[in-house]
């Protein structure tokens, strides 16, 4: 583990390698304890001058090194912990390299690992110096043949990337196979796997008549589960080529599913490496959400065979361009799978209630994080360790950025541009200007004398603006005028410098118009008349006018989410009534339900620190039980219009952060909503328990919105108290032939339940199920969220049999879940201590899951006293603890700057 201070590095210090690396042959002699890799490098020089050649090298033990077969004394290159340099005098020549890794010793899942029986890679970002030393940056791609060998009992699948070319038996009981890859990759995208697994697989036809098989490789007995994601994966190579032109370029398309994973999934070419959460399913085992998720997860990594992998990154910093982009594209094949094959209204729906989920996603992970010392643009202007820059500004403000332009340019001239963008750069290694500069070649032509310069700067600015709408209304010329102003704050380390005022952004802010009975009004724009206008604010204070409204109008702002920016516009009660009812944009239309339930939870929220009676107001209870009751709304779209919006939501829109506050409110709101609607929440479950019946589990989106409104009828029925509701739970948590049916049973005990009926009910569950990782992964997560759960319960269950620390799915389900998501137990003094002595611990195993659980409270400042001195001691005493990794160094040095 690196523990030294970590340097800063610029974006504006980029240099390009002074050596081309056109092939690279890699042979590995594969053994869990000791692994040898042989590295044959074909160098060219890429400039008129000699610059010294060098490596980067990680925990490796160096065997041999020559030059053009000519063994290199130790006085001819120079060897560091973390860099191997030698000084070539030709143009071109050969470098081979034999070195040793340990991969059994590896816990840190980077470079060449050990999980179960099996090895497996993971190499982005800086992960294959791990494995030997090389140019480990994205800038330098090469064509790949690889040479594995190893033990045959123990390893019998031996995997890399692209195409098979030779398998052969050993005499002394190893085998050996050889794969080709014809595309030029960086090595953050080479894989390997060798184990023991059983297998999937699906031969298609490409678009161009051209046969390819696509295989889904997992640990034997699990090969029953893997269905959908095949099928998930077929879905996506015909969505590609549909919707983008883009085929599979490869023989065959791997999909391996490893236990024990940093991150969700990895594009290797044609390799992909899986968190085995995202491949793993069946009705019995894994929810909706599970299934959705493994459709979603494959498609991003799939959809990475051309926007990552055939053009890639020309530096660290430019990885929005491969992740907001192909985030913006699964996010637009989930909608399409959602919403084939229905009727065009519940299509409509069924897309919306996407769009919903991924706002709703952004709203909680990324607008803290721009708001917090971790704040950056989409392009990070430095950092010191680039793991800690996969974050959810990266990917999902990214994919907002790119959906903007998607917006500005249309589908046709978005589609137009993406061919632009692989017609320039189709091989290469490039930046995120290059991709804007491919969209705005297609702007400029449909919109002469204008261009996409100011649009660029959602690139470099960090923070999330406000647009500030303000309406003025003329009933004599029945006209209507809309300003739109913008500003966005200093964030993060900005804070620390001399205040400079943000330039403008371009903002498509899309905007409609209602008339008091909540019909839309038919608007005049640029030559076209229609219910949504987009309105281009590029400056920092527009208006545009509108003729022939015929009376006061209610506003119906940033329509599908436009932009990523929050909208001051002071809208009254009842408006925001009529748009919940009657707005014909369903994302607008769902927004004024929660900003309506905000208000409330808001109230309610200081009356609770004020020790004041907890009232709900009235109208709100109707306006709620008027959206539960409309049957023209599909189920999926109900069970999310009546979802209270999220703690952390609701956590940022309180000054200071009471966190104690927060959860109170909004457990009191849903009781009171319980009680209140009662009689509407059982019909609502029992018309779903009808409309499901009996049928056989399915996950398309009619099915699982009935199972999710049915689920979220149980809950507002627990929370209330009602007679019915536990005899409820108990039925659906026994009688479930479904995972999702399962836990939304056994989630209503937990939550709701007296302390012998939750025992109880997890003790069953968990004897039904400690055989199935993944499920007792829900197992554990369940319990670390329960509103019941304090630090010596999490402690026990760290105790449990069934927990490690070294597998990150295991401490994720219970420590990152206790420590983020639970309000009521991790906001304590109690809670501070013990989140402080899991970083520590994680460090010393795994820093980039320690880094990540790190972040948990670096918006402490905000808090209220009490809870902001608790939490900043806890920072202080991490940062004392030695060693600390670069990786949570990074994280508690800039967390307690701001």
């Amino acid at each position: 583990m690196r523990s030294d201070t970590a340097p800063t590095i610029s974006r504006h210090d980029y240099q390009p390698y002074p050596y081309r690396l056109p092939h690279v042959a890699l042979a590995f002699d594969l053994d869990k304890t000791q692994t040898q890799v042989t590295a044959t490098l074909s160098f060219e020089r890429a400039t008129e001058q000699n610059h010294p050649l060098v490596l980067n090298g990680q925990d490796l033990s160096l065997v041999s090194i020559a030059m053009d077969d000519r063994a290199l004394p130790v006085g001819d290159y120079q060897l560091n912990d973390e860099t191997l340099t030698v000084f070539p005098t030709k143009s071109a020549f050969t470098l081979k390299i034999v070195s040793l890794c340990r991969p059994a010793e590896n816990s840190t899942l980077m470079g060449l690992y050990v999980s179960g029986n099996s090895l497996f890679t993971q190499c982005e970002a800086q992960g294959f110096r791990r494995i030997t030393w090389f140019p480990d940056r994205p800038d330098v791609m090469s064509r790949y043949h690889v040479t594995l060998r190893a033990d045959k009992t123990n390893h019998p699948l031996l995997l890399s990337n692209g195409n098979l070319q030779h398998n052969r038996d050993l005499p002394d009981g190893r085998h050996e196979v050889q794969w080709e890859d014809p595309h030029p990759k960086p090595c953050y995208l080479f894989a390997l796997v060798a184990g023991d697994f059983s297998y999937r697989e699906q031969s298609i036809l490409t678009a161009s008549n051209r046969k390819a098989l696509l295989q889904i490789y997992s640990d034997r007995g699990s090969e029953n589960k893997t269905a959908w994601a095949l099928a998930s994966l077929g879905r996506a190579v015909k969505w590609d080529e549909t919707r983008f032109g883009l085929e599979l370029d490869l023989d065959r398309f791997m999909v391996v599913a490893a236990r024990d994973f940093n991150m969700g999934a990895m594009e290797n070419k044609g390799l992909n490496i899986f968190n085995s959460s995202y491949v793993l399913a069946d009705p019995q085992s894994a929810t909706d959400a599970s299934f959705r998720a493994i459709e979603g997860v494959i498609g991003h990594e799939y959809f990475h065979n051309w926007t990552g992998n055939r053009v890639t990154c020309r530096d660290w910093f430019q990885i929005s361009l491969k992740e907001g982009l192909t985030v913006f594209r699964d996010q637009e094949f989930s909608a399409d799978m959602l919403a084939g094959g229905l009727p065009e209204s519940q299509a409509a729906s069924a897309r919306a209630v996407k769009r919903i989920d991924d706002v709703t996603a952004l709203r909680t992970a990324q607008f803290p994080e721009d708001a917090g010392p971790m704040a950056h643009p989409i392009r990070p202007e430095s950092y010191q360790e680039i793991g800690n820059f996969y974050t959810a500004t990266v990917y999902e403000k990214g994919a907002e950025v790119i959906r903007m332009q998607h917006t500005l340019l249309g589908e046709q001239g978005f589609r137009a541009g993406m061919d632009e963008y692989f017609r320039r750069h189709d091989g290469s290694a490039v930046t995120c200007d290059d991709f804007v500069n491919a969209m705005d070649s297609v702007y400029r032509k449909q919109n002469p004398g204008k261009n996409l310069d100011i649009f660029r700067r959602w690139y470099s600015q960090a923070g999330t603006p406000h647009v500030k709408v303000e309406l003025r209304y003329n009933s004599a010329d029945h006209s209507c005028t809309i300003t739109l102003s913008q500003h966005n704050e200093a964030v993060g380390i900005e804070k620390l410098s001399k205040p400079v005022e943000k330039l403008p952004l371009l903002i498509p802010f899309a905007i409609g118009l209602l008339n008091e009975n909540g019909q839309p009004i038919a608007l005049k724009h640029n030559g076209e008349t229609r219910d949504t206008v987009i309105l281009e604010l590029d400056q920092k204070q527009q208006t545009w006018e509108f003729h022939d409204i015929p009376s006061e109008p209610v506003p119906s702002l940033l329509r599908n989410f436009s932009a990523p920016v929050i909208v001051d516009y002071q809208y009254t009660n009842a408006q925001l009534g009529l748009l919940a009812r009657h707005d014909t944009d369903p994302f607008a239309r769902w927004e004024a339900g929660q900003e309506l339930a905000t208000r409330q939870l808001l109230k309610l929220i200081a009356a609770t620190q004020a020790s004041a009676p907890l009232v709900v107001d009235p109208d709100f209870i109707q306006t709620w039980s008027a959206i539960s009751q409309n049957t023209l709304l599909t189920p999926a779209y109900r069970s999310r219009a009546l979802t209270l919006p999220g703690e952390k939501i609701l956590l940022e829109k309180t000054v200071p952060m009471d966190p104690a506050a927060v959860a109170h409110a909004r457990r009191h709101l849903r009781a009171e909503l319980g009680k209140a609607m009662a009689t509407i929440w059982l019909e609502t479950y029992d018309l779903a328990e009808r409309t499901i019946g009996d049928a056989p589990y399915s996950a398309d989106a009619q099915s699982a919105g009935w199972r999710s409104l049915k689920n979220l009828a149980l809950t507002y029925l627990m929370a209330g108290e009602h007679p019915q509701a536990p005899a409820k739970a108990q039925k659906q948590y026994h009688d479930a032939s479904n995972m999702t049916d399962r836990m939304g049973g056994l989630s209503a005990i937990v939550n709701y339940a007296d302390a012998p009926t939750r025992a109880q009910a997890l003790a069953d569950f968990y004897q039904q199920w400690q055989h199935d990782p993944l499920v007792v992964d829900r197992w554990f997560a369940l319990q670390a969220t329960a509103p019941s759960t304090r630090v010596d319960t999490v402690h026990t269950l760290m105790k449990h049999p069934a927990f490690t620390l070294r597998n990150p799915n295991r401490a994720r389900s219970l420590i990152f879940q206790f420590c983020m998501n639970n309000l009521q137990g991790a906001h304590t003094t109690e809670g501070y201590e013990f989140w402080a002595d899991q970083v520590i611990a994680l460090n010393d195993l795994n820093p980039e899951i320690a880094a990540r659980l790190a972040r948990a409270f670096d918006n402490w400042s905000r808090f209220i006293p009490s809870n902001r001195d608790a939490i900043r001691k806890c920072y202080e005493r991490i940062q004392q603890h030695p060693p600390l990794s670069r990786n949570v160094a990074e994280i508690v040095t800039k967390a307690l700057k701001i």
